[in-house]
């Protein structure tokens, strides 16, 4: 078998998730045809343009008072929304404390009726040893959150039972299965015992820097990083009792290398399953690794989110398992109160912006701009006006990402202004206020739904209350608003 198999593509796609934004961002490149009233162009990539054609109503040419574009040589570049597995780690990176979340869990395929149903403390689950209760208080946790109330007694019964896992970032979702599995670990036995999957190496890394941390008055406990640079020679065995990897590498081990046995496996896990069902190649790793195992093996699968197509394919390869997800109401945004302020130039709605930070109390604040240019243009004015501000782009690598938010996330500055690239996936649990400085569009100027839900959705996070504030700067704007 070829060396640069399923590894080799499992490196790749792994490096497209996580480190692509280390490199030059794709830009949609957007032509206008001088002088005339064209739409704008879907870009060139080989995508097939949408089937619906703009309406009259929805063209864009230099009288618009929408957006203003970021244009070299009549190209309007425009940044690329965080991905799934970016969003994942960047979010992770900020939630290194415990979120108290006010949302509940739907625990379905459970008896409520058993003494085990949830718990109040950590001592009620009658660990295994006391330095897992020592190593769990050691994180800061003295209670149990939502998650972790519902999910842990059932993780850790016998005989052991399968688990799907829902609940927002920052709510104890990789403790819950850390201590699980650590709990299931034999310590005297110096083989794999537990297989983790994460869909990339960096959330590998976290993921096995939680399970060292929780771990760390059992040093008889070892752990593996099953990621690029890290294989063993063909042969080889590995003696760790926990091993964490990306799918396509943990494949290699299982198969190539034989370096691990799969019938020994007593838990496996998949950590942000969403992200791994979602990406082909690493569904058909997952699947193909799952075989391997013993049908008694304890499989857990946790995320953040989960489609219905997502949800539907893990209920087809768990067996039997435990459904635990967010409550319908809670998905929603009730909570955001939304409102639009009409301005008539970006004179007007930097002083609205000003004013508005001047009088509305603020814990942290983002404000979406449609272009990079137009978002580093708003910052140096803020600046100057002596507010302390930070600015997120996707010209940014994962690294510099991770430390702007953290520094926001602590309030060294209360003030993010970021274009699409912070929309989707990035929770920071103090902001209050979301400004939309320019109203979200598609390439052909239509408004975009989508990213508005996800742009507000990042206020009133964990269910607490929001604001939404939108700046209308012309007929256009308010007619997109209301459509929105």
């Amino acid at each position: 078998m070829a060396s640069s198999g399923w590894s080799k593509a499992d490196d790749d796609q792994e490096k497209s998730l996580a480190a692509g934004v280390s490199h030059k961002l794709l830009s949609i490149r957007l032509r206008r045809a001088a002088g005339s009233r064209a739409p704008r162009t879907a870009p060139q990539t080989g995508e097939a343009a949408p089937s619906a054609q703009p309406s009259a109503g929805d063209w864009c040419d230099e009288g618009d008072s929408g957006p203003e574009g970021e244009e070299e040589g009549g190209y309007i570049f425009l940044d690329k929304p965080t991905t799934a597995a970016e969003a994942s780690l960047l979010n992770k990176v900020l939630h290194d404390g415990l979120v108290k979340a006010k949302v509940s869990v739907e625990v379905q395929q459970k008896d409520p009726n058993s003494p085990l149903y949830s718990v109040k403390s950590f001592e009620q689950l009658r660990l295994t040893s006391r330095e897992l209760l020592d190593g769990i208080y050691g994180m800061g946790f003295n209670t149990p959150s939502k998650i972790q109330e519902t999910a842990l007694p059932a993780l850790m019964a016998d005989p052991p039972c399968n688990m799907i896992a829902q609940s927002q970032s920052g709510t104890g979702k990789t403790a819950a299965f850390v201590l699980a599995l650590l709990n299931r670990v034999d310590k005297t036995n110096e083989w794999p015992q537990v297989l983790i999957l994460s869909p990339t190496y960096e959330l590998a890394v976290q993921t096995g820097d939680v399970i060292s941390e929780m771990a760390r008055f059992i040093p008889e406990i070892k752990i593996m990083l099953a990621i690029r640079g890290n294989k063993p020679e063909k042969g080889q065995t590995i003696a760790q009792q926990i091993v964490v990897g990306t799918p396509g590498t943990v494949l290699d081990f299982l198969t190539r290398r034989r370096c691990l046995d799969p019938r020994r496996i007593r838990v496996f896990v998949l950590d942000e399953a969403d992200i791994i069902i979602n990406v082909q190649n690493f569904q058909d790793h997952s699947v193909r690794i799952q075989k391997l195992l013993k049908p008694d093996c304890q499989m857990m699968l946790f995320s953040a989110t989960y489609s219905d197509e997502v949800m539907s394919f893990a209920k087809r390869i768990i067996p039997d398992p435990i459904i635990i997800r967010l409550k319908r109401e809670d998905e929603t945004l009730d909570n955001i109160r939304q409102y639009y302020t009409v301005c008539q130039s970006e004179e007007e709605k930097f002083l609205a912006l000003s004013n508005i930070y001047g009088v509305v109390t603020i814990g942290q604040a983002i404000v979406f701009c449609y272009t990079r240019k137009s978002a580093s243009a708003l910052c140096e004015r803020m600046k100057k006006d002596g507010h302390a501000v930070a600015l997120l782009t996707g010209e940014l690598t994962l690294e510099d990402r991770a430390t702007i938010l953290r520094r926001f996330r602590d309030g060294k500055e209360t003030l993010l202004i970021t274009t699409n690239v912070c929309a989707r996936g990035i929770d920071v649990e103090q902001v209050t206020v979301v400004v939309n400085f320019d109203i979200p569009v598609d390439i052909y100027c239509r408004p975009d739904f989508e990213t508005y839900l996800h742009r507000i959705g990042r206020t009133g996070r964990f269910g607490k209350s929001g604001l939404a504030i939108n700046f209308v700067d012309g007929t256009r704007s308010s007619a997109h608003l209301k459509k929105m």
